[in-house]
């Protein structure tokens, strides 16, 4: 006989509070920290949602499978009828309250409520309820529960469309929030241990080498003389260890560079002592040659010229040092002049210092250039000793070695090229060639003369380059503009 199972109750809406997001005020240690804990409570709760709908689903097929069974007991039961002692059975330990099977035109009771159920009813069709739907219901039956029944429709084992099964809803929902409170209590202690560990992983793999960079550029800010590095390479090869490394070349470098200006300045202090006195040196020898002047001896009168250019560059070599030594660059003095008579008498006081070097001109003595004399001047003795200096030192025999300046034209430009045919420059010397206090530096030599001769070139709007080294000689080319 067919039995009222109640009607199909609405599904309340639920409401989302908002919770204040707290803000950390600390480092980044216990942001990670903070960060960790709620990626991994996400991802419990990722875990959490269909463990929560797979415990419901379960809890249903267990009451259904238990109404299937009284159904098959009543086949084989006398008089189709299911004893006091099952339905004690199925009310205690299930909470069934009914249960009917048949078709939609036609449906038996087989177990009747006991008594009149008063409340609202919610139909579940475990045969259509959709992936989605499980979840929706499960978090439903968490937060919101309205019906106090629930009318199952499942499929039967046995011969039928369907199978009915009316359950109170109190021990579902309450078996569900003990579940869940045991679910979120485990994923609350393996979030925090968990947690604890990437923490530490973390820290120091990636905090404390942060920390140590922060505090080594803190220390290059504030202290940027001192000597003491504050950081030092490390073996790591992925983005902080390179970081870290790359930080502590930086640092060397700022610390050398430092270093070097500091010596300029010492160098430009030096030469302001000294300046006075060499210029009354100069004046002294100034004088003597403008005695010499005014002999008539023939081979007298060759020399006194160039002994007088000779004690005005002398001067204005020791102006100009004090201005390199104070980092300012002294102004060329650009005109149109002939080239070779600058390239020889630059060359010959040159190679003053190792006269046995061999050398060769072929620079047109109808070329001219807008040039400095002097900065030109300059440069090609600076060039010119250098090479003589290699080679004396390479070569035992006097005449080996030889230096050639010659000069190509091009449209807007005549290259100086200076050749010689030493053992060429050592590979960890040439990125720091024209360095001051570095590049060919020789014992007793200052290292200044290649970083003069193209700070003088770049006045001159000239350009002073290493064409080329090696076993066979050196080239270095000088650009001027026509």
């Amino acid at each position: 006989m067919p039995f009222d199972m109640g009607t199909q109750s609405g599904n309340a809406e639920g409401q989302t509070l908002n919770k204040p997001v707290r803000r950390w005020g600390l480092g980044l240690s216990s942001q990670l920290f903070a960060l960790t804990i709620i990626f991994i409570l996400v991802a419990e709760m990722l875990i959490f949602l269909p463990s929560a709908a797979k415990f419901r689903d379960d809890w249903i097929n267990e009451r259904v499978g238990m109404a299937q069974t009284a159904v098959m007991a009543l086949e084989a039961a006398p008089e189709r009828r299911v004893s006091d002692q099952l339905s004690r059975d199925l009310l205690e330990r299930a909470r069934i309250v009914a249960v009917a099977t048949g078709s939609p035109t036609a449906r038996e009771a087989i177990l009747t409520p006991a008594m009149e159920m008063r409340g609202e009813f919610k139909i579940i069709d475990v045969r259509t309820e959709s992936f989605l739907q499980r979840f929706a219901e499960t978090m439903g039956t968490l937060i919101t529960p309205e019906a106090s029944y629930y009318r199952i429709v499942a499929e039967p084992e046995f011969e039928g469309d369907f199978i009915e099964v009316v359950v109170e809803a109190a021990p579902l929902q309450t078996e569900l929030r003990e579940y869940s409170r045991s679910i979120i209590l485990l994923s609350f202690f393996i979030s925090a241990f968990v947690g604890f560990f990437i923490y530490l992983t973390l820290v120091f793999l990636v905090v404390r080498p942060m920390r140590n960079i922060t505090r080594a550029i803190e220390h290059i800010r504030d202290a940027p003389r001192d000597m003491q590095h504050s950081i030092e390479a490390t073996e790591r090869t992925d983005e902080i260890g390179r970081t870290q490394s790359a930080l502590a070349d930086m640092e060397t470098t700022v610390k050398n560079a430092l270093r070097e200006r500091e010596r300029l300045a010492q160098l430009g202090e030096a030469m302001a002592k000294i300046n006075h006195d060499l210029r009354n040196s100069l004046a002294a020898a100034q004088i003597v040659s403008d005695s010499l002047s005014m002999s008539d001896d023939p081979r007298v009168q060759r020399a006194a010229p160039r002994l007088e250019r000779a004690i005005e560059r002398a001067s204005k070599l020791a102006e100009d040092t004090l201005a390199f030594g104070r980092a300012e660059t002294p102004a060329p003095r650009l005109g149109i002049h002939a080239l070779a008579e600058i390239v020889r008498e630059a060359a010959s006081e040159g190679l003053a210092v190792c006269p046995g070097t061999g050398f060769e001109q072929d620079v047109d003595s109808r070329l001219t250039a807008s040039i400095d004399p002097d900065h030109l001047h300059r440069i090609i003795v600076n060039l010119v000793r250098n090479a003589a200096q290699a080679l004396s030192a390479h070569y035992e025999t006097a005449g080996e070695g030889r230096v050639s300046v010659r000069a190509t034209v091009t449209d807007n430009s005549i290259n100086l090229n200076i050749v010689d045919n030493g053992p060429g420059i050592p590979e960890r010397m040439r990125e720091s060639l024209f360095k001051p206090f570095s590049g060919t530096r020789r014992e007793g030599r200052s290292g200044l003369g290649l970083a003069i001769a193209r700070e003088l070139a770049d006045g001159m709007n000239a350009r002073l380059d290493l064409i080329s080294t090696g076993p066979d000689g050196t080239t270095f080319e000088l650009v001027l503009k026509r």
